[in-house]
């Protein structure tokens, strides 16, 4: 999870550097491209992490038990909301 922190840091670094204005274009364009790559490898950990999640849920007789917690992802939801196009 150090990781991912560092590479949030490492983004919000990059924002802020953009966000100032006084970057040439060249240097504009790779802190973009370097910013890019951190904020696709941040959503691919947080993506692993919701796979990982889980709820504890009560069985009869009151016994608690952990089951993985049911995310629908956009693809999901995308898919769903195309169903529902093709439907009418």
């Amino acid at each position: 999870m150090a990781d991912f922190e560092r590479k949030l840091t490492d983004l919000e670094a990059i924002v802020e550097r953009l966000e100032q204005g006084d970057l040439s274009l060249e240097e504009s364009v790779r802190l973009f491209e370097e910013g890019m790559k951190l904020s696709e490898s941040c959503k691919q950990e947080l993506e692993s992490a919701e796979g990982r999640i889980q709820v504890l849920m009560t069985e009869g007789g009151g016994k608690l038990k952990a089951r993985d917690l049911e995310v629908e992802t956009e693809i999901d939801e995308e898919a769903d909301l195309d169903q529902t196009d093709d439907e009418e």
